[in-house]
């Protein structure tokens, strides 16, 4: 019988330690790529649903007039919106943010994209590939604001009823007033979904970067 002395009992250990540490880093970073994939089927699954959604209350309209907002493309009742808005001078529906909804669906797909991207690369800039959706969310919210002030504040001073009002921001969530009409303003299941998407990204982008760092301090 071979006697194993205590140099050889803590080699043993040393390399049961280093295989374990090994299984853990192969189950940590994989999880962290996965949440990068992750939060790009989110953004693109968001687009499905509207991000933004605004209702006018009148006693004319018992019902309610709504407009919904997606990413690519703006529903409801715009038409009839758009007649009232022409009274006191605001633009009309399909002038605002024409140009974000124009190249939206070609940003996301490329945002996507990157987010499949980050997942797969083992390059230490990588992660940084899934900032755009981190950003998206909060950068639709910040475009919307943008366009209610410009919409409220640009009035056309010909218009028949421009002199009765003045210069307002519909509210982006809550009720607000706009002219006559009481509003009530909510963001939708699709920029809750992006929102989601965000974090889960930031939570993928900051786990790689932090294990990133780790390897290269070993």
């Amino acid at each position: 019988m071979i006697a194993t002395g205590p140099s050889t009992a803590a080699g043993t250990e040393r390399e049961a330690k280093s295989k374990s540490e090994k299984r853990a880093r192969g189950i940590s970073i994989p999880w962290f790529r996965l949440l990068l994939a992750l939060s790009g089927v989110m953004l693109a699954v968001s687009t499905a649903f509207s991000y933004w959604a605004l209702t006018l209350h009148a006693p004319q309209y018992p019902g309610g007039l709504r407009i919904t907002v997606f990413t690519h493309k703006v529903t409801g009742d715009v038409r009839e919106v758009d007649g009232l808005n022409h009274y006191i001078g605001m633009m009309p529906l399909a002038d605002a943010a024409s140009l974000e909804r124009t190249v939206a669906t070609y940003a996301i797909i490329a945002f996507v994209i990157m987010a499949l991207a980050a997942a797969v690369l083992k390059r230490r800039w990588a992660p940084w590939l899934a900032a755009p959706i981190v950003l998206f969310p909060i950068v639709f919210a910040a475009d919307l604001y943008f366009w209610l002030y410009r919409a409220g504040h640009n009035l056309d001073p010909t218009a028949a009823l421009s002199s009765s009002i003045k210069p307002f921001t519909p509210a982006i969530i809550g009720e607000g007033i706009v002219g006559q009409f009481s509003t009530t303003a909510m963001f939708g299941a699709g920029w809750f979904v992006a929102l989601a998407g965000a974090i889960v990204a930031l939570i993928g982008m900051v786990g790689l970067l932090r294990r990133g760092r780790r390897d290269e301090t070993k």
